[in-house]
């Protein structure tokens, strides 16, 4: 059984790591421009932090999960932001294959038997992950993220998921670009307040867009970047079912109200932990649970205990 096969398979979520970015700056004090954490590939210093970052959730992981997604830093590596931040097209294919060779390389130190690491590529929107920006429709965005995902599969990652969503014209763009890579794939949505993406769609509705255009190269879907509040309500009907990724927000706040914070929300990892039970009552399907902006691995071991509480 190969690792893919043992994710689908488990009887327990497997864990992944929290809000990378946020903790970089907020807590470690580090300099990311325009948020981009694939910067740190670069220096040996950055690298080094990294590896601080991922380890303190292998630690978590090792300990209380039937194993784990190790993800690359490579949310803002991608063609919609290289120009912004002084790379070309080699040097994206460079970077996202040295962050998957890093990522090996963790796993074959930490990986057991009876704990499988799966090496995920982390692919992000092409503009803002809070805002919906000016939509791109499928085929312009399968164009702007093949070079990425290309040097991501070919350098041997797993699975590639892409975060924060905020339209379903861009994501199926991406869904077709993992199926032409021979990736499979894992489409996660940024939600609002009212539980829609950003550009006004239903969770539902932007998961059908996707179905139509390349749903046989998607794994599961996902929600992330929103507050367990924000959408647990929406969540009724059988399409939940293909939900399998839950990483959210420790703020309950809105994304215009963290936009303007300038320092960091971690809000209560307890109750964090206790929303995640309700969740696991109401997807049934769940693979992966994790954390996006403001969480650490307190919030991803909270969470998981909430979920293991709330199935039992």
């Amino acid at each position: 059984m190969n690792r893919i096969e043992r994710i689908v398979g488990a009887e327990r979520p497997w864990l992944t790591d929290g809000g990378i970015e946020t903790t970089l700056i907020f807590e470690d004090g580090l300099d990311l421009p325009l948020f981009a954490a694939y910067v740190l590939y670069e220096t040996p210093e950055g690298r080094a932090a990294l590896d601080r970052y991922a380890t303190s959730y292998l630690k978590l992981a090792s300990h209380s999960a039937p194993g784990f997604l190790l993800g690359t830093a490579t949310w803002r590596a991608n063609l919609g932001w290289a120009g912004q931040l002084g790379h070309d097209e080699a040097a994206i294919r460079r970077i996202n294959a040295q962050a998957v060779a890093l990522a090996r390389a963790a796993r074959d130190s930490w990986e057991r038997d009876d704990f499988p690491i799966l090496v995920d590529g982390i692919i992000g929107p092409a503009g803002d992950g809070y805002a919906p920006g000016l939509p791109l429709d499928p085929a312009e965005a399968e164009a702007l993220h093949r070079p990425q995902i290309e040097a991501l599969a070919e350098a041997g990652a797993d699975l590639v998921t892409v975060l924060t969503m905020t339209n379903p014209g861009e994501a199926a763009g991406i869904a077709r670009a993992a199926r032409a890579a021979g990736i499979p794939a894992v489409v996660s949505f940024t939600l609002e307040t009212d539980g829609k993406l950003p550009d006004g769609s239903a969770l539902s509705d932007a998961m059908a867009v996707v179905d139509r255009e390349a749903g046989d190269a998607v794994l599961w879907y996902g929600v992330n970047c929103a507050h367990p509040t924000h959408f647990m309500d929406r969540l009724s009907g059988d399409w939940t079912g293909r939900i399998g990724l839950v990483r959210a927000n420790a703020s309950a706040k809105s994304h215009a109200e963290l936009d303007e914070a300038s320092e960091i929300d971690n809000g209560d990892p307890v109750q964090f932990g206790v929303l995640h039970g309700d969740l696991a009552r109401r997807l049934p399907g769940l693979r992966v649970i994790g954390g996006c902006c403001g969480t650490d691995h307190r919030h991803v071991g909270c969470a998981a205990t909430g979920h293991r509480m709330g199935r039992s």
